[in-house]
């Protein structure tokens, strides 16, 4: 990662936030994405008629370099914000229907999306086989707490439904990882066991909410005795920004014990200082990461064929998740007296985002496949953030009788 074109980006947000806020007054993630998109199409545009601002502004974007800003620093400080917001004990109370779609959920999805995106390749001539298909399933299924979270801060969306699209983006991202780069290495061509892959499926996950308890309890401990504004920056800022390096080391899931930590913590009786901190640390953030995602446009490979995939690979994802959501919830519909709609609203509410881009920026040239992966996926992370991001809270709105 390069200090000065992420500055340059930083910079950049923070203008068209701004913007967004004097001309729009959309929300902040979705405004500030499409504000960038605007920019970096009039960008493209210049260098179509023979300006060289498209390729300075390319390699300032490239030299960014989205994965490692996203999987290594931005997600966790976002996932333990987010995870502050969250009321525990009314996710406890959704636990079993949270756990369903963030574990079987996502495999269901991953195997549904790469079914159809296969079908898409063969109508649209992309040389993509089924494990590519597959890689790509598990790049989109996850839902995005990012994304996700900050749709909710202002659709004002029943509590109910709210806790559920929360609760699971937050823990769909930790299973997806582990579902994406074992299914990476199937792809590459490596002889990996249904056995390893349940093995290594169940250490993240056990390994990582081991950790995170653990982490929060201490946090917590100390905190409930020692709650200044300093000493709490201090150690909410280590389990966000510590947990994850050092789950790697353990060989256990980061992204679980930060969130796990996160809602830990997020439960106790913290100063509004320490709170109000965090909400602005979490916003800033929010704006950086779409701000990028729109930038991104730049460096996103997008010939005719991956456009018309993409178009096709939209809906696609949307009944994958229809149906997982559908098929989940028939289970629980009687027993927990699920609010009216609930397919729907946790259907079209799914958002994609950064983690998906980064996610597919992970893919490396020993799959040749790449290069039209990121194409698809930022297509649908695009529609997911604009389109279902902007209509969402009139979604919420009672149908007409």
């Amino acid at each position: 990662m390069h200090l000065l074109p992420l500055l340059t980006v930083v910079a950049a947000a923070a203008v068209l936030y701004g913007v967004n806020r004097r001309l729009g007054g959309l929300p902040a993630t979705i405004g500030v994405t499409l504000w960038a998109l605007v920019g970096s199409l009039v960008i493209i545009g210049a260098g179509a008629l023979g300006s060289p601002v498209r390729s300075l502004a390319s390699a300032l974007v490239a030299r960014v370099h989205f994965r490692e800003t996203v999987l290594e620093g931005l997600l966790s400080l976002l996932l333990f914000a987010g995870a502050l917001e969250v009321d525990l004990p009314a996710l406890l109370g959704e636990k079993a229907l949270v756990a369903a779609l963030a574990t079987v959920g996502v495999v269901l999805s991953t195997g549904i999306v790469g079914g159809l995106t296969l079908l898409v390749a063969r109508l649209c001539g992309l040389p993509l086989g089924l494990p590519e298909c597959l890689l790509f399933g598990a790049i989109v299924s996850p839902t995005d707490p990012v994304a996700t979270l900050g749709m909710l801060r202002t659709a004002h969306a029943p509590k109910r439904i709210e806790v559920q699209m929360a609760g699971e983006s937050l823990f769909n991202d930790a299973v997806g990882v582990v579902v994406f780069f074992a299914l990476y290495q199937i792809a590459a061509g490596h002889t990996v066991g249904a056995g390893a892959i349940a093995l290594s499926f169940a250490r993240q996950v056990a390994g990582g909410a081991a950790l995170g308890l653990a982490a929060g309890w201490a946090a917590g401990r100390l905190l409930s005795r020692y709650c200044r504004p300093p000493l709490g920056l201090i150690v909410t800022l280590a389990l966000a920004a510590g947990l994850n390096p050092l789950a790697e080391r353990l060989g256990v899931s980061g992204y679980l014990a930060v969130i796990i930590a996160g809602l830990m913590v997020g439960n106790l009786q913290l100063g509004g200082r320490l709170r109000h901190l965090w909400e602005i640390v979490d916003e800033a953030l929010n704006v950086v990461l779409f701000a990028m995602v729109g930038f991104e446009i730049l460096v996103v490979p997008l010939g005719p064929r991956v456009l018309a995939g993409g178009l096709l690979a939209v809906p696609a994802v949307l009944l994958a998740r229809l149906a997982v959501v559908g098929g989940t919830l028939a289970p629980f519909a009687r027993r927990l007296a699920l609010p009216p709609r609930s397919v729907v609203l946790l259907t079209w509410g799914g958002l994609r985002g950064g983690l998906a881009i980064a996610l597919a920026l992970s893919v490396g040239p020993e799959i040749a496949a790449a290069p039209l992966l990121l194409g698809l996926t930022y297509l649908v992370v695009l529609f997911s953030i604009i389109v279902q991001g902007l209509s969402f809270k009139r979604l919420l709105r009672p149908p007409a009788t």
